[in-house]
């Protein structure tokens, strides 16, 4: 594991190479994927990389946790507060829709969590204009074959370092990086409200999709999931379709 992680660290210098770029960011969420990201970026950029904290409607014990990310890894770090503004935005989408009659209130919770991670996503890549480093995403494995992310949201992004590490080598990674263990034992959660965790909205575990991912039998229900949500959010893995040239 030590050589593919000194492997992806050259990866990320490469790309930003090629790029013509001077460096890297992330968005530091203070979860365990986010944490080994900027672990890497600041091996990968020691003067050149930027964590980015954007509480919107946050937890405030996830804002601890990203500070505690930031401080362990010694990666630069701003912190932007987006809770204002989603509010305003959302309230006057919400509010317009509502004029006309379209506004649906089931599709409520999803829409204003999307809108969150399409903001931190926008104030990424304004940050990262500033800078000229390009954005790299968080996305692991098991996130990316069953589409655990927002389109053009978290899944916004130019490098996508962790997409072929299973959720358990993530954690590996994260051992011998140096993140701190309540980051490693934290269970894992997008924040987009009270009491979400991955797993739960997923319905499935992460050591069920590793397992699926390594080839390994896992029962019938969980495996019928798993490729559910890897069908259904095949779109999220494409740039947008298009039809073929007439």
């Amino acid at each position: 594991m030590k050589e593919r992680i000194e492997k992806i660290i050259t990866w990320l210098q490469d790309q930003a190479k090629n790029a013509h770029v001077n460096g890297a960011l992330v968005g530091v969420s203070g979860g365990i994927d986010s944490a080994v990201v900027a672990f890497l970026l600041k091996k990968a950029f020691p003067e050149n990389s930027l964590g980015v904290i954007l509480p919107c409607k946050s937890d405030a014990k996830d804002v601890e946790d990203a500070l505690t990310v930031v401080q362990a890894c010694g990666i630069n770090h701003v912190t932007i507060d987006l809770t204002k503004t989603h509010e305003e935005l959302f309230s006057q989408v919400k509010g317009k829709v509502n004029e006309i009659g379209d506004w649906k209130e089931n599709n409520e919770k999803m829409s204003d969590a999307n809108l969150r991670a399409r903001l931190r996503m926008s104030t990424l890549y304004t940050i990262a204009n500033n800078y000229n480093y390009l954005v790299v995403g968080t996305d692991n494995a098991a996130e990316w074959f069953t589409g655990y992310f927002t389109k053009y949201g978290d899944g916004g992004v130019d490098l996508v370092p962790l997409v072929h590490f299973t959720k358990g080598e993530v954690r590996e990674i994260a051992k011998i990086v140096g993140v701190p263990d309540e980051i490693i034992n934290k269970a894992p959660s997008a924040g987009l409200w009270e009491g979400q965790t991955d797993e739960g909205e997923m319905g499935t575990t992460y050591e069920m999709i590793d397992n699926f991912l390594k080839g390994e039998q896992i029962p019938k229900r969980d495996q019928q999931i798993i490729e559910r949500l890897h069908r259904v959010s095949e779109h999220k893995r494409h740039i947008a379709a298009h039809p073929p040239k007439i």
